[in-house]
């Protein structure tokens, strides 16, 4: 164990672009190999040097990661001798402006080059004392816990990394693999603190604490200047832009009834988030999932200052994103109310579902946000619950919801879609109805429902020759 990182003077530092099965959720995509950007060794910083956000940037993002540093010359081995090659393990925080991504698109050298953007430390573990499956990574903003995952959820572990790169890089003494950030990473702000930590229950890295701090001067104009837009907003907090055109043009075309039905023809009887009504009946509501989980309320747990989960969450909420709220079920206090309801409208949001009460329930109906939720209720939350967590897995309503997910929502209720299942569900769900359709209006006509309602053999030849007449009339 060593305590002090900055020795290391790497040669290159190498960071992995997506490696947690979390991260993968979020992004609704998973690599079938690594892939990686290079930091310059001049973005290395130490624990307590600041993260500076230009001004005139809005996207100054964190990823606290586990970092690995290389204690021997390495070239071409396999991925069961990689782990044997580490000396070093610490935490790292793999910050980047997004505002500058586009100028580098791929490389990421002005997003994710700038001075003092690679903090490591404040610990050096012995990677011989440390099994690398069993490693946990946790980041907190502000002391609020916002990433906490563990190396038993990669896509790729880390022995295969350094193997990897040294089919085509040699690897030398010093130099730094950032093994990749979980769910959680965002934006932060000037006055914000960073923490990240890595530990085996046994040895810890001890925190390493970054404060953001608001820059003296701007970029110079004769470079790419700061851009920002949907894509690299919803980027920087760690989400997707949205869905699939086609997929949400299907999704919005069928009923919660029949993506229940779907879902249950799948094993998956129990996707609905029971006991939520809208708030605004006839205003459909899809989107991918953003979390938010409320605790019963213990005084001494209380977060201080302005800025708690919360807020938090519905000042990150993205684009094409439904802020999902685990209120216990509890309906004798708000979980959300007009104000913070409208500033989640203002972000695009696509809508909001709570398993709790929504205060100024008749000013949250009259917002163009599709809000759902259990009951009413005047009272503020500190009256039952402290936001907790955010873009964590939760249960709302009898469900689970992960950040990722999609959301369907009708007047008939919520629905939770699966990405991985929701084309194939979708398709199916939009044949469904089309079945259906043509099911009423065999018995509008005075036909029985036997052999008819499910439709059987019998009716299987003029179903198709019904689907053929009515795609002609609607094309």
């Amino acid at each position: 164990m060593t305590t002090n990182p900055l020795h290391l003077r790497p040669g290159k530092i190498v960071a992995v672009h997506l490696n947690y099965r979390s991260r993968a959720v979020q992004r609704g995509r998973a690599p079938d190999h690594p892939s990686y950007f290079l930091k310059p060794s001049s973005s290395l910083s130490a624990d307590g040097a600041a993260l500076v956000r230009p001004p005139g940037c809005e996207l100054l993002a964190f990823e606290g990661e586990i970092a690995l540093v290389i204690g021997e010359r390495t070239r071409d081995i396999e991925p069961e001798q990689g782990w044997s090659r580490v000396q070093w393990v610490t935490a790292a925080n793999d910050a980047g402006l997004h505002d500058l991504r586009y100028a580098d698109r791929g490389s990421n050298l002005r997003s994710k080059g700038g001075d003092g953007f690679t903090p490591v430390g404040p610990v050096l573990l012995d990677a011989t004392e440390l099994d690398p499956r069993a490693l946990r990574l946790r980041t907190w903003v502000n002391g609020e816990l916002v990433q906490d995952d563990s190396t038993e959820n990669l896509l790729f572990d880390l022995g295969l990394l350094v193997a990897d790169l040294s089919r085509t890089s040699t690897l030398e003494p010093g130099d730094i693999i950032l093994t990749g950030t979980p769910a959680g990473a965002s934006v932060v702000v000037p006055g914000d603190v960073v923490e990240v930590q890595v530990d085996d229950g046994v040895r810890s890295t001890g925190r390493l604490r970054n404060p953001v701090v608001a820059g003296e001067y701007p970029l110079a104009a004769f470079g790419a200047p700061p851009k920002v837009d949907a894509t690299a907003r919803a980027d920087a907090y760690g989400r997707t832009p949205g869905l699939d055109p086609e997929l949400a043009a299907q999704l919005n075309s069928v009923g919660t009834a029949t993506l229940s039905a779907q879902l249950r023809n799948r094993g998956l009887p129990n996707m609905s988030i029971d006991g939520v009504r809208p708030t605004k009946p006839g205003l459909r509501l899809l989107g991918i999932a953003k979390t938010l989980r409320y605790l019963p309320l213990r005084e001494d747990l209380v977060p201080v200052g302005p800025m708690n989960a919360q807020k938090r969450s519905v000042e990150s909420v993205a684009p094409g994103e439904v802020l999902v709220m685990e209120a216990r079920g509890e309906h004798g206090a708000g979980t959300i109310g007009d104000i913070l309801a409208l500033r989640a409208q203002m972000r695009g949001a696509a809508g909001i579902v709570t398993d709790g009460a929504v205060r100024d329930s008749a000013a949250v109906a009259a917002l163009d946000i599709p809000t759902y939720a259990a009951a009413a209720h005047p009272s503020v939350l500190g009256r039952l619950h402290i936001p907790w967590e955010t873009d964590t897995v939760i249960a709302c309503g009898g469900t689970v919801v992960r950040p990722g997910d999609i959301l369907v929502g009708d007047d008939d209720g919520v629905i939770v879609v699966p990405p991985a299942l929701a084309g194939e569900v979708a398709e199916a769900s939009v044949e469904q109805e089309r079945q259906e359709r043509f099911i009423a209006e065999q018995v509008a006509s005075g036909a029985s429902i036997v052999g008819l309602y499910p439709l059987g053999p019998d009716w299987r030849e003029r179903y198709r020759i019904w689907c053929a007449a009515d795609e002609s009339t609607t094309n």
